[in-house]
């Protein structure tokens, strides 16, 4: 009775831990193909104050040894072995987050991907054809492939697990948008309404303009009148832009360069969340052909040139 009972203590009663300094917990990892002695020896090693051999017969006795998963785990103040065990047998894994916003491009996804706490870099190392190709998209440029959001993973995750979740959410995405298309739209496929988004994701300043913007590209593109966006010249700079659009900028032809290219882009020039795709598949009905920014976050929208211009007098100019 004695033994059971100071089992029964030691089931619930709290694991010391030994941790470093202003880190309060100990971090677990359970490679696939670790035996439940091999658990118990590692639960010990990173820092849990008991006895290999104790955690390892609780486990068998248990009849859950071998539900034990694989993982990343977090041993935190307060964890018993009887809620160690539950968590093992749970796979309640240690989580991170990497966020991916609105309107950034490629590199900023993979510098962010790169910087992420505790996420392998597999991708780092490849070239952006040979990504795609491991993605099972190859011949497919990654611009504008992956939906921006806030993805969680087990930490030692790869980063291209985290790509494949986010191309096949941006598929998701666009299938969905795509569906819901205007039956008298300009743009010929899902390719074209991503190329729309991800401009009128850079164009947007202020969220309720997205549609109106959406509006103005549409008319344009319908009558065969030039885009002239910024966002898609500057995108065509590269590395060449420092931060200035001279004019000169606007007359050098790239295939960006929608001043002097008709229609879209070859490719998107960013990441474009679900409000860009959906005003680029249902934009605002108007007359409107011009926009501009009124310095507030918002814009200006003309149906006529004369229009544009006192407005580009008034809010550019301030006369």
């Amino acid at each position: 009775m004695l033994f059971f009972g100071l089992a029964l203590w030691w089931l619930h009663e709290p694991l010391t831990l030994q941790t470093q300094a202003g880190n309060p917990v100990l971090d677990l990892e359970i490679e696939p193909g670790t035996t439940p002695k091999g658990v118990a020896e590692a639960a010990v090693a990173s820092g849990a104050q008991t006895q290999a051999r104790w955690l390892y017969l609780w486990f068998r006795l248990s009849g859950q040894s071998r539900l034990i998963r694989a993982g990343s785990y977090e041993i935190s103040p307060g964890t018993t072995p009887r809620s160690l065990l539950s968590m093992l047998v749970r796979g309640e894994e240690t989580l991170k987050s990497v966020t991916l916003p609105e309107g950034w491009n490629f590199n900023q996804l993979m510098l962010a991907l790169k910087s992420a706490e505790q996420l392998r870099p597999d991708a780092q190392a490849m070239s952006p054809e040979a990504l795609m190709a491991q993605l099972g998209k190859p011949g497919v440029h990654p611009e504008g492939r992956f939906f921006p959001d806030t993805y969680t993973y087990a930490k030692g995750s790869s980063d291209l697990a985290v790509l494949k979740r986010a191309a096949r959410a941006m598929d998701k995405r666009l299938d969905a948008a795509w569906a819901l298309r205007q039956p008298d739209t300009p743009l010929n496929s899902p390719e074209d309404a991503l190329i729309l988004a991800s401009i009128i994701e850079k164009e947007t300043g202020k969220p309720s303009d997205r549609a109106a913007i959406g509006g103005v590209f549409t008319n344009r593109l319908r009558i065969r009148m030039l885009l002239q966006t910024d966002p898609t010249v500057i995108y065509g700079m590269g590395s060449q832009f420092d931060g200035n659009l001279r004019r000169r900028d606007l007359q050098t032809d790239t295939p960006y360069n929608t001043y002097t290219r008709g229609g879209l882009p070859p490719t998107p020039i960013a990441m474009p969340g679900r409000a860009a795709l959906l005003a680029a598949v249902q934009p605002a009905k108007t007359d409107a052909l011009y926009f501009v920014a009124r310095g507030d976050g918002s814009s200006q929208f003309s149906a006529t040139l004369d229009e544009h211009n006192r407005a580009v007098n008034k809010y550019i100019r301030g006369h």
